[in-house]
């Protein structure tokens, strides 16, 4: 039986807490790979939040119609960096549909995924309730999808597409970390650190 549609919120609310993020990136114009890994905390916003209110003013949409968004940070760091190379961050996201359903629509970002600007994207949700973002900026285009194979467990994907031909493909394995989680992640048996190696 196929699970109930859930609109972009729904999927923010999902998605709200603490996440390991395990990530491979294929840059496809050198045939190398780069590993990495990060640590992302996700809060979800009514559309009533001054943040959401003031990016939705940022790009001059209507804030009485966002059906809300998410406060996101993250700390990380990948195979090829730089000694003082660094890839932490946050933003704000804002979601105002262009259906009654919630299901597509606009996502307007504080800062964008590959330019640190304010960017407007594409969302819209799948036949299997997986999200997909569709960014245009002014030297390249990213494809992203997020899906839930189970409520602990995120998958995210992305594709980056230069004006110039250069192109990275990423795979990211999200595991929700929970207070269980940290209190027992010295033992190295337990499922969790098996799909964590």
């Amino acid at each position: 039986m196929n699970a109930p549609h859930i609109n972009a919120m729904e999927f923010f609310q999902k998605s709200s807490g603490n996440w390991k993020s395990q990530r491979t990136t294929h840059h496809l114009a050198f045939r190398r790979s780069e590993t990495g890994e990060s640590d992302i905390h996700v809060t979800d916003l009514p559309a009533t939040d001054p943040r959401v209110i003031e990016i939705c003013q940022m790009h001059d949409y209507d804030p009485a119609k966002s059906i809300g968004g998410a406060y996101v940070t993250w700390e990380g760091s990948m195979g090829w960096d730089k000694e003082e190379e660094a890839h932490n961050g946050s933003t704000v996201f804002a979601l105002v549909p262009t259906d009654e359903a919630g299901r597509e629509g606009v996502l307007l970002r504080e800062r964008g995924y590959a330019e640190i600007v304010p960017v407007v994207g594409q969302y819209s949700m799948d036949a299997d309730n997986s999200l997909v973002l569709i960014t245009e900026y002014d030297s390249m285009s990213v494809i992203e999808r997020f899906s839930f194979p189970s409520g602990d467990l995120r998958i995210r994907t992305s594709t980056v597409k230069r004006f110039g031909g250069f192109s990275t493909a990423t795979f990211c394995t999200e595991f929700r970390v929970t207070e269980a989680a940290e209190t027992i992640s010295s033992e190295p048996s337990l499922p969790y650190l098996s799909l964590m190696g």
